[in-house]
């Protein structure tokens, strides 16, 4: 039987997923309108980052001052980088493919939190996170008319530095989390730490007031962007603590089907059938990591 902390954990996963992957269609057309990469991505950290804080202190858990090195760190390998790239291929390789790179964070995570523990996996673990890359790979492989999918080699790869960065932090937040470090208060500072970094992107980077001004001249899309955010990223360090880096990880194969969904509904992607059973394929992965993880908790 499932335990409620396996439980609390799938219901964050999800949220997660749906949070992430409805952002990718936001962050399409903010492109298609001329919306410069760092300073979407800077406004739309700063608000959530206001959020972050405001709940935060009104749970009386305000973010602390100390662990400067840790928020640098989880700000620029987690959020700054990954999200900036997100932005820049979004147009180039489509929002549907864009959102499964996210779902080739799981396998390099196992693989690095296992590196860093030094032992192997567990069987069942390593046959999900398997079965959900290999469906990731079908929607690759087919990806069909979808936007992006006469996408250069060279989009593709840049794609693919995303899961890179994002299994990289999984890990390291994991390892290096503050001992009694609460979940949200964690959240509310190293977003904090990358709204700062950003800042410093969007002016030396050229955009300047003028890049600003084009993400307030979008306010329904950059409003959207910072609600999702802010609640993807309240439930995000949650599930981090209670599902630890791995199974954090596979909010990419949550995001991945929803993405592949707002697509086609909201920016009229087509995708082939072989798409959307990968798509399914990717769901079963979840589920056996879910069941393998839950396990050791008869």
């Amino acid at each position: 039987m499932i335990s409620g902390r396996m439980r609390e954990a799938a219901l964050l996963l999800l949220g997660c997923g749906i949070c992430l992957g409805a952002t990718f269609p936001l962050q399409k057309l903010a492109a298609a309108a001329g919306v410069q990469p760092a300073s979407w991505v800077f406004l739309s950290t700063l608000g959530a980052s206001v959020l972050l804080t405001i709940g935060a202190l009104a749970q009386g858990r305000p973010p602390s001052g100390r662990h400067g090195v840790y928020y640098l760190v989880a700000a620029l390998v987690s959020f700054v980088v990954p999200n900036l790239i997100v932005f820049v291929v979004i147009p180039k390789i489509g929002a549907g493919l864009t959102a499964v790179m996210f779902a080739l964070s799981p396998i390099l995570t196992l693989t690095i939190a296992s590196l860093v523990a030094r032992r192997l996996p567990a069987l069942l673990g390593a046959v999900g996170i398997a079965v959900g890359l290999a469906g990731v790979l079908v929607i690759i492989a087919f990806r069909g008319d979808g936007g992006g999918s006469d996408a250069s080699l060279l989009w593709v790869l840049l794609g693919l530095a995303i899961p890179v960065c994002l299994a990289a932090g999984n890990v390291y937040r994991s390892q290096k989390w503050p001992p009694g470090a609460d979940p949200l208060a964690l959240a509310s500072a190293i977003n904090l730490t990358a709204t700062g970094l950003l800042f410093a992107a969007v002016f030396a980077g050229g955009e300047g007031l003028s890049g600003l001004g084009g993400v307030l001249a979008v306010p329904v899309l950059i409003g959207a962007q910072i609600l999702l955010t802010g609640a993807n990223l309240a439930m995000f360090f949650r599930l981090q603590q209670v599902g630890g880096p791995v199974y954090l990880s596979q909010i990419g194969y949550a995001a991945a089907a929803v993405g592949l969904i707002a697509g086609t509904l909201v920016l009229g992607e087509r995708y082939p059938l072989a798409t959307w059973s990968g798509a399914l394929v990717v769901v079963a992965g979840v589920a056996l990591v879910t069941w393998s993880q839950a396990r050791p908790a008869r």
